[in-house]
């Protein structure tokens, strides 16, 4: 290894040491924070002279954080299990058949990215107030139950499938649907990863539309809930650090189980042949 070598090495890794630090910052303080007493929050340490467990007691005793808990995941669980399925087929079908007017329906599907949420809230909004969705679990996750992000994700990496496997399958018998179950989606499970993560996460996140779809607290999902706990206890700190802290850990669970996916499809990537 030459000097120059060694120099571009060492600065790549105090560069990345110095973004390590900027993201992981503040995250660290919210949790430091949520182990921190009213007085002590507005204080300028980083961590807590004496650490408490009043917040988490206080927290996991409200049956309603528990309830918007236990929203999230309901809704988080049922959306991202929808899109995987909806979607891959979806982007199967594009990517393995041919039929009239293909190419228009991907275009279509693809001209919805560019138009913002917002301007379709009120079109939603009127939908599940005509079907009577409102504050109900369906009213706050048909918005999310395909994406079209997630058939242009599935379409692209489907199209690298070889056709001669699938043909293969067609002549020992097998179905279509066969082929989309055990031969198709085996082959891209680092696509269904990453639309999993960026799909939960999204979900898990969500705030708009379950604040206005969401008109009793026992609906409420998290975020919407910690809005709402805040502004009744008159912006007390600790217990939104406390509950932010709590909201994090399954978006950490999500991203550590299926993270091996996600690199093994970055290392695929550069194979050839």
């Amino acid at each position: 290894m030459t000097r120059s070598d060694r120099l571009v090495r060492i600065l790549s890794y105090i560069t990345l040491t110095a973004l390590i630090v900027v993201m992981v910052f503040p995250f660290l303080w919210m949790a430091s924070s949520s182990f921190k007493s009213t007085d002590e929050i507005y204080s300028l340490t980083y961590f807590p002279n004496k650490p408490i467990l009043d917040n988490y007691r206080e927290i996991f005793g409200s049956s309603l954080f528990l309830r918007w808990l236990l929203n999230s995941a309901i809704i988080a669980v049922i959306t991202t299990i929808s899109v995987l399925f909806f979607d891959s087929l979806i982007g199967f079908t594009l990517a393995k058949y041919s039929f009239p007017g293909k190419r228009i329906i991907f275009v279509l599907i693809l001209s919805t990215l560019m138009i913002p949420t917002e301007m379709l809230v009120i079109p939603w909004y009127i939908m599940s107030s005509r079907l009577g969705w409102l504050d109900s679990y369906w009213g706050i996750m048909f918005p999310g139950m395909m994406s079209a992000f997630g058939v242009f994700l599935m379409r692209q990496f489907m199209e690298s499938v070889p056709d001669d496997l699938l043909d293969a399958a067609r002549i020992d018998g097998m179905s279509e649907f066969g082929i989309f179950l055990r031969i198709t989606l085996p082959l891209v499970k680092p696509a269904l990863a990453t639309l999993a993560i960026f799909n939960f996460i999204g979900d898990w996140n969500a705030f708009l539309w379950p604040l206005i779809v969401s008109s009793t607290p026992k609906m409420y999902t998290l975020p919407v809930g910690l809005a709402y706990f805040s502004s009744e206890n008159l912006m007390r700190w600790e217990m939104i650090m406390t509950g932010s802290t709590v909201s994090t850990i399954p978006l950490i669970i999500v991203f550590l189980l299926f993270q091996k996916h996600i690199v093994k499809g970055i290392a695929l990537t550069g194979l050839k042949g």
